[in-house]
C-alpha cells in the first residue's frame, strides 16, 4: 500500500532476463515496503543494490527492502520515493519535533537528526543523493537557506545536514542514495 495521492505514481518496473537471455519484466507493481502514513510522509522502498558486483539480469531475487532504513548499505545504492507533508496546523513544535524523532528510529537514523529548532527532521547522511520533485511543491531546508522547487527540479544533496518541506499538500520525491565510499 502506497501513499493514497500517490499510488498511481508510485509503480515499479524492474527488468531482467530469462533464461534465453531476452529481457523481461521480473517485477511490476507497488514498493517493496514503506514506513510512513497519510499526513505524516513517508519512505517508500524501490530497489537497494551492492554497486561493483557483477550485474547478472537472470537474478530475479527482490532487491527492494522489505523494511525501509533511510541510508544504503556499504557499498550499495538505494532508489526509494518519499512523501513529505505540510505540518499539522496548529501542532505544537515539541510534538512535531517528537514525531520527526520516532519516524527517524522507525527507520534507523535517529541518529542522523541534527538541528530540530531549524527544522524537525533536519537530518545528516554519509550519501550523495540525486532527489527529484516528481509531484506537489516542496523546499530544501539548509542550515542557512532554503530553496523552493518544483516538479522536475533535481537536488545533488552531498551529505550536507538538510530537511525537506511540503507547500500545499503532500509533495512526492524521487531519490538515489549511493553510499558515499563508492563516490
Amino acid at each position: 500500500m502506497s501513499h493514497p495521492a500517490f499510488e498511481e505514481a508510485m509503480r515499479r518496473v524492474i527488468t531482467g532476463e530469462g533464461e534465453d537471455g531476452r529481457s523481461l519484466v521480473i517485477i511490476d507493481g507497488p514498493p517493496s515496503s514503506e514506513v510512513g502514513a497519510p499526513g505524516l510522509g513517508g519512505l517508500y522502498e524501490i530497489w537497494h543494490e551492492v554497486l561493483g558486483e557483477t550485474l547478472d539480469p537472470k537474478d530475479k531475487r527482490e532487491r527492494g527492502e522489505a523494511t525501509p532504513i533511510l541510508s544504503p548499505g556499504a557499498g550499495k545504492v538505494k532508489v526509494r520515493w518519499f512523501v513529505i507533508e505540510p505540518p499539522p496546523e496548529g501542532a505544537p513544535p515539541d510534538l512535531i519535533k517528537a514525531a520527526a524523532r520516532e519516524r527517524f528510529a522507525q527507520f534507523g537514523a535517529a541518529d542522523h537528526l541534527r538541528d530540530q529548532d531549524r527544522h524537525p527532521a533536519m537530518h545528516q547522511t554519509d550519501t550523495i543523493d540525486v532527489i527529484c520533485l516528481i509531484s506537489g511543491e516542496a523546499s530544501l531546508i539548509l542550515d542557512n537557506e532554503e530553496r523552493r522547487l518544483k516538479p522536475g527540479q533535481i537536488v545533488i544533496q552531498r551529505g550536507t545536514s538538510h530537511a525537506w518541506t511540503a507547500h500545499g499538500g503532500p509533495a512526492l520525491l524521487l531519490a538515489v542514495l549511493i553510499d558515499r565510499k563508492l563516490a
